[in-house]
Parts: C-alpha cells; sequence; structure tokens
C-alpha cells in the first residue's frame, strides 16, 4: 500500500508539473528583433501548398477554388468540372495546354457556404500571424486593407501560383516573382544591394523552391547535376511538411478521386487526372511503397503508362469516358477521348519522372544557403498501398509516422526505406536542421514549437 501511494503521489506531482508549462511569450522574445531593419534581415516569401492558392477564371472573375459559396466552380457540374479540370489536346506539349483559369492570391483563408454550413476555414493564417510577430509586412494583407502599415515598405511576399501545373513551369514563374519582388525591395532600399530572400514553404510549395533553388527555370534533363542557379536569390529555405518523396496519397487521388471534407464535392479521377502536379506527387517506386497483392513485391515503376491500363486507373479507366464526354464536349467519338485521355497520362507521367528524378540527385548547396526541415512525425499516416492485379483496386496496407498527410521518412527524403537500413539518415537533400512536431499537416504551422524556430531561423540565428 505504502509503494501505491508514493506512486501515486509521485504522478500528482508530475501532472501538476506539466500543467505549468506553457507556450513561449513570443512578442517579448522577438520584439527587438522584429523592430529591427539590419541590413542582415531578408524580406521573406511564403509559398502555400497544393490547393493553398485561389484560382479564379480571368475573364469573369469565378471562383474555380478557394470558396465553396456562391457560383464557384462544382466540379459535380459540367461547366464546372470543366473549370477545374485542365485542358487535354493529342501531340500538344503539357506546357501549351492552357485554360483562362489563374491564380489569384495565397489563400489565408477558405470560405465554405453550403447549406446550413457557414464557417471559414484557416489555411495559412497561422504563418502569417507568425511572421507578423517577427515584424514582417506582409504585402497582400496590406494591399487589402486587413492590415494597415502606414508608409512602411513590405518584407514578406506570398507567392501564388496554379497549383495543378507542371512544378517545373511554377519554379519558372517563381523566378519571375523573386526578380520583381527584388527589384521592389531594391527600390524602397535605395541602393544596388544584392537581394536575397528567406523562404517558408508549406507542403508542395517547397518542392516549388527547392527545384527552382537547384535548377532555376531549366527543363530537367537526364544525367543533369544541379547547377544552383536559385542560389542567388535565395538563403534560407524553411520546408514545412514537404512531401519531398511524394505520398501514396496522391496514387489513391489519382486512381479514386478525393473528397475535400464532409458537406463538400467529392473531385473525381478523371479530373484529377488532368492536372500534372499530382503525378509529379507520387511516392518513388524504389522505396517500395506501392505493392502487387498478388506477388507480394514491390511495383517497379509508377511511372509506366502499361501499368495505369493494365490496372485501369485514373483516365485509362474504361469508367473514364462518362467524365471525358463532358472534358471534351467537342469530341463525339469514344475512341479519340479514350486516345487523348491516354496521351495526357502518358505525357503527365513522364514528366513526373523526369521532375523527380532531377529532385533527387543528391547534391549539397553552395555555401550560405541552409535548408530547414519541419515535420511531424506522431500521426498514423498513409505509407503503404497493395494493388489487386485482377481487380486494379488499391487498398492502404500499411501506414508510418507523419502528419497524417506526409510521412516522417518522405519530408526527410529518407533513401533507407526500401532499402538497406543505416544508423544515419541517407538522404539526397543536405538538411542543415530538421525540427519535428507533433501535429497534423495543415496544424503544423498553429504550433508554437513551428513558430519559435522559424522566427529564430529568420531574426536571431547566425548568418
Amino acid at each position: 500500500m505504502a509503494r501505491l501511494l508514493t506512486l501515486g503521489t509521485a504522478l500528482a506531482w508530475l501532472s501538476g508539473c506539466a500543467a505549468t508549462i506553457t507556450p513561449p511569450d513570443l512578442g517579448g522574445l522577438y520584439s527587438r528583433e522584429a523592430g529591427s531593419g539590419h541590413e542582415q534581415r531578408n524580406p521573406v516569401i511564403v509559398i502555400p501548398g497544393i490547393l493553398g492558392s485561389r484560382l479564379i477564371e480571368e475573364p469573369t472573375g469565378r471562383v474555380v477554388w478557394g470558396a465553396f459559396a456562391g457560383d464557384y466552380a462544382d466540379p459535380r457540374h459540367a461547366e464546372g468540372a470543366r473549370l477545374v479540370a485542365l485542358p487535354m489536346a493529342q501531340g500538344v506539349p503539357l506546357a501549351e495546354l492552357r485554360d483562362q483559369v489563374i491564380s489569384d492570391g495565397a489563400l489565408d483563408r477558405v470560405r465554405v457556404d453550403l447549406l446550413i454550413l457557414q464557417l471559414n476555414i484557416g489555411a495559412y493564417v497561422d504563418i502569417l500571424a507568425t511572421l507578423g510577430v517577427g515584424g514582417y509586412r506582409d504585402q497582400q494583407l496590406g494591399q487589402a486593407g486587413a492590415v494597415d502599415y502606414g508608409k512602411e515598405h513590405y518584407t514578406c511576399f506570398q507567392f501564388d501560383y496554379d497549383w495543378r501545373r507542371d512544378l517545373v513551369e511554377n519554379a519558372a514563374r517563381f523566378g519571375r516573382f523573386l526578380d520583381e519582388k527584388a527589384a521592389y525591395v531594391s527600390s524602397v532600399r535605395g541602393d544596388d544591394r544584392p537581394v536575397r530572400f528567406d523562404v517558408v514553404a508549406h507542403s508542395m510549395g517547397g518542392l516549388v523552391a527547392r527545384y527552382y533553388l537547384r535548377y532555376g527555370a531549366s527543363e530537367p534533363r537526364a544525367g543533369a547535376v544541379p547547377t544552383w542557379r536559385g542560389a542567388d536569390r535565395l538563403e534560407n529555405i524553411v520546408f514545412v511538411g514537404t512531401p519531398n518523396a511524394g505520398s501514396v496519397m496522391s496514387l489513391g487521388q489519382l486512381v479514386n478521386g478525393v473528397r475535400i471534407g464532409p458537406f463538400l464535392p467529392t473531385y473525381n479521377a478523371v479530373v484529377l487526372g488532368t492536372m500534372p502536379a499530382i503525378y509529379q506527387l507520387l511516392p518513388r517506386s524504389r522505396h517500395g511503397r506501392v505493392i502487387d497483392l498478388r506477388t507480394g513485391e514491390a511495383i517497379d515503376d509508377l511511372y509506366d503508362i502499361e501499368l495505369w491500363k493494365r490496372n485501369r486507373w485514373g483516365l485509362a479507366s474504361p469508367d473514364a469516358d462518362a467524365t471525358l464526354r463532358i472534358l471534351l464536349p467537342d469530341i463525339d467519338d469514344a475512341e479519340t477521348r479514350r486516345r487523348i485521355a491516354l496521351d495526357h497520362l502518358e505525357k503527365c507521367l513522364v514528366r513526373a519522372r523526369r521532375i523527380n528524378a532531377a529532385l533527387d540527385i543528391p547534391a549539397s548547396p553552395p555555401p550560405g544557403v541552409r535548408l530547414k526541415l519541419v515535420a511531424g512525425d506522431a500521426i498514423p499516416t498513409q505509407s503503404v498501398m497493395t494493388v489487386d492485379p485482377a481487380t486494379g483496386r488499391i487498398r492502404v496496407s500499411d501506414h508510418a509516422p507523419g502528419d497524417g498527410t506526409v510521412t516522417r521518412d518522405s519530408a526527410l527524403m529518407d533513401e533507407r526505406v526500401g532499402g538497406e537500413w543505416q544508423p544515419r539518415l541517407v538522404s539526397p537533400v543536405h538538411w542543415d536542421s530538421v525540427h519535428f512536431l507533433f501535429t497534423d499537416h495543415l496544424g503544423l504551422t498553429k504550433d508554437p514549437g513551428f513558430a519559435d524556430n522559424v522566427l529564430y531561423i529568420l531574426l536571431e540565428e547566425p548568418r
């Protein structure tokens, strides 16, 4: 009895100690740095992930993505599906398949107004709030009138992009964006000192930044090595929940479609299959993340169109024609529609293979460029899928530590996965530092540990 009492007293004491722990006073910690404008402080670029930029139809201003209210592009209706999907045409390069949809700002919130459900879902407002504590003045918030900065110039910029499109296209657009903002910063400084930026990139936004850092706007080419063309513009890059080794969830979405949330519409696999970026989020075949149910062996090439045809996945599904008739209204013949769809599928797979090969080349950045990773490792996250070759059906068969969307090993780009175990991380990405948090994919940006570490990196860490 005495032993039990002693243990109970100890547990009560420990829980009392735990209850006294509170998040840090970030305003107090960083107030002096926030108010300073010293030369070692870079302006900051925020890059959202997939779904993180508002998309509109340029001629009308109609919302394609970023709100579920009013006259938004509902993919359950023919006109909405055509707006959400990218165009397809046989023999035409992906970069030339353009529509009238453009990005129109990064999303700090998403408005939902469906029947009885009315709410605003916070997206990247937490990153902006953290940077606000650090004294960064955001251009998008200032110009929208959300914050009055007076006559002070902007030191924070949000890079919005069409997340449906190819990573290299968006990396090239990012480069032009940096040039534009560098010219602005030089004009307000009134000197010709080189302008470099720090970056906070969430999810797929980190892949855009990493490709630009390595290759600038150059096309991925077999056997090429990183040229670090983006190193003149970038200094610190903070990757937050970035799927550096891809995710099996992207395969699930390309095969089965995705429902964004309760009461929200489903985006079917054919509509999603028109978007090159989702193929560029596929897991690496060498990591053994997709298993043949019959043989128990890993599928050795996820970018092989014959695999997609055999399994009747996505654009290769015989059932795709119901949606293809909507997306290709000028094509009367079902066989012609299928040829166009398979041509588009092959182009997306070939492109994904080339881009991911370029991202996977081991290389260390030049001196003065530092890569920081913030990742989750406490939530079981889809990590392995099995494929039934008789039906083509896929199912999740295993989970690994992660943030519920991106596994820990994908964020790290851990090459030990699917290979021989070693006691130290093996990664083609040279991480300057890694921080693990115990929360979900979007919750990473809400975590006090994220805010504290990011402000230290941006404001105090020696350069």
